[in-house]
């Protein structure tokens, strides 16, 4: 196998949204991605990390926690995004499209809806008072 793990943690804070993007568009630079596939990835990142920052934690603070791993021979990534925050109470009702959880803050409720379309894969699995666990797959050309 050719592959390359990384694990990071990191405060949740909006800012550190942008070092989640470079952090994996930097670390999948070995598997050759094309710009849609690069921008694919950093864009479910993104949307996974905003979601644990303010739907985990709800802007209370905490950690975020951001592993991948790639396999250069099959070229395919999987990225996890995890909290311990607030969690899910209902999983199948949070990845409708238009669901959110904070009105208050004009959400959109898209950010499953957006990681299931640019990534080959979605599984979510949450506990309530114990955190959310995202992982994504995805595998280039």
């Amino acid at each position: 196998m050719n592959g390359n793990k990384m694990d990071l943690r990191f405060s949740a804070l909006p800012e550190n949204e942008a070092f989640a993007r470079l952090a994996v568009s930097a670390f999948v630079l070995p598997l050759n991605p094309n710009l849609e596939e690069m921008e694919d990835v950093k864009t479910a990142v993104s949307e996974a990390v905003t979601n644990a920052i303010i739907h985990g934690y709800q802007g209370k603070g905490g950690e975020v926690r951001l592993q991948a791993q790639y396999d250069g021979e099959s070229k395919s990534l999987c990225v996890e995004i995890s909290d311990e925050g607030v969690g899910i109470a209902d999983i199948q009702k949070a990845r409708e499209p238009l669901f959110t959880s904070r009105p208050d803050l004009e959400r959109s409720g898209m950010g499953f809806a957006v990681m299931e379309s640019f990534m080959d894969q979605l599984e979510v699995q949450s506990a309530l008072g114990k955190g959310t666990k995202v992982r994504m797959t995805k595998r280039f050309t």
